[in-house]
């Protein structure tokens, strides 16, 4: 934590300002990834130490949570991040704020691309707790949550490298960085997964050129503007208060 305290102390951190070994520093500081870390490994130890004789059991419950991963993300992106009625409420407007209408906002923003640990841990909990424990038992439900804290993991990072300036030197990640970069700049209503687009595909939601689908013109404030601000002001006073806090923070001098 000491390394996360020296580079997450209220400083910003903009992708399309940092280098690929800068990004690693900080990816490996941030409190939730660490989080996500020791949570995984401490759910590994469980697995070996109670998986009573069955790893094929509990090696197919980790690959379920890892095959289903997709979907629910690809579920969850669609239909709550990008729904409208989160930030119709008062009590939920600050969540959809933190979780996703600030990374639109500002995709190159490190602080806001990661996932929050009070929304990221319980949603995978629910998902693979039931599905581990279905096919293993307890032993299949610590399989499960650990491949799922591992698979956030390397999800939040190739999200990271999907914003950075930075030309990836495997055919994979430029791939996934074309596509996702199209869906923060071009057309937030499709390519939806981060790593997989399978589910994309599958659903009707998948383009591979940004000809392909008309430009949005709600692709950096998710149709939150005009009538909407004003009749749902939540999120645009919590944005308001946030410049304000800014503003006096550089104009004495604070960074």
């Amino acid at each position: 934590m000491v390394i996360g305290n020296r580079l997450w102390d209220g400083r910003k951190h903009y992708l399309d300002k940092m280098t690929l070994r800068e990004l690693v520093a900080a990816y490996f500081a941030y409190p939730a990834i660490q989080a996500y870390i020791a949570l995984g490994l401490i759910a590994a130890g469980l697995t070996a130490v109670s998986w009573d004789g069955h790893p094929v059991r509990v090696a197919a419950a980790a690959l379920a949570a890892v095959v289903v991963y997709p979907l629910v993300w690809h579920l969850l992106h669609r239909y709550v991040l990008h729904g409208r009625f989160l930030y119709k409420s008062a009590r939920t407007a600050p969540l959809w704020k933190r979780v996703h209408y600030d990374h639109h906002q500002d995709p190159n923003d490190l602080g806001v691309l990661f996932g929050a640990l009070y929304t990221t841990l319980p949603t995978v909990a629910v998902v693979t707790l039931p599905v581990g424990w279905a096919i293993a038992g307890p032993a299949g439900s610590a399989a499960a949550f650990g491949a799922g804290m591992f698979v956030t993991c390397f999800y939040e990072f190739c999200h990271c490298i999907e914003h950075l300036r930075y030309t990836p030197k495997f055919a994979f990640l430029r791939r996934i960085k074309k596509l996702h970069l199209m869906h923060h700049f071009h057309n937030e209503q499709g390519n939806y997964g981060i790593t997989n687009f399978l589910w994309d595909r599958l659903l009707g939601t998948f383009y591979a050129e940004a000809e392909a689908v008309a430009r949005s013109e709600t692709v950096f404030d998710l149709g939150y503007a005009g009538a909407e601000r004003e009749r749902y002001p939540w999120v645009m006073r919590l944005s308001e208060a946030g410049d304000d806090a800014r503003d006096t923070r550089s104009a004495s001098g604070d960074s």
